[in-house]
């Protein structure tokens, strides 16, 4: 993996980005605690999909701590449509990957071969029903960011794997570690 190109205690640039519903999503935002930031593969990915249904489920959870969830897709908005257009947070295309480019998410030709993957991709074919069509790769890793209302980046996970990513518990634990809020 490169270096990332931001660190904990980083402030963001301002990121104008426009959902898959064609709405506005600006970051920071002023309006919230935390932007949960998450880069997740391709639209039908079973793994990604079964992840964002655990979110949808606490989105009430996210919502009091003060967290706004976005996620990216290096899809597009057609593809994500099926599979994210009815998730209770916003959804972003980025099919040319430049917000991936920005904020050094990458790929491994080894993101599916490690076993902790296994179980989540057999869980996620059978919850979800994945597309045979993988924009921009089947070889995605995520990452999350966890971002103040003032830009500053307060925790940052670049997965190691398709299924190395924060849960619902983590970035709770990680915004109440933060001291911004109290529970």
């Amino acid at each position: 993996m490169t270096r990332p190109p931001f660190k904990v205690g980083d402030r963001l640039p301002e990121l104008c980005l426009t959902s898959i519903r064609n709405q506005p999503i600006v970051i920071p935002d002023a309006e919230v605690s935390f932007v949960h930031l998450q880069f997740r593969r391709y639209a039908g990915c079973p793994i990604c999909n079964l992840h964002l249904r655990s979110f949808a489920k606490r989105v009430a959870d996210l919502e009091r701590a003060g967290i706004r969830e976005v996620v990216v897709f290096h899809s597009s908005v057609a593809a994500m449509l099926p599979y994210q257009g009815d998730l209770p947070f916003d959804a972003v295309a980025d099919p040319e990957k430049r917000l991936y480019r920005q904020f050094g998410v990458e790929s491994s030709p080894k993101a599916l071969l490690n076993p902790a993957v296994w179980p989540a991709i057999l869980k996620g074919i059978v919850s979800v029903k994945p597309t045979r069509v993988r924009e921009g790769g089947g070889t995605g890793l995520p990452a999350d960011f966890l971002i103040g209302p003032d830009g500053t980046i307060i925790a940052m996970k670049y997965g190691q794997h398709a299924n190395d990513h924060w849960s619902v518990d983590d970035v709770l634990m990680v915004a109440k570690a933060s001291g911004s809020f109290t529970f």
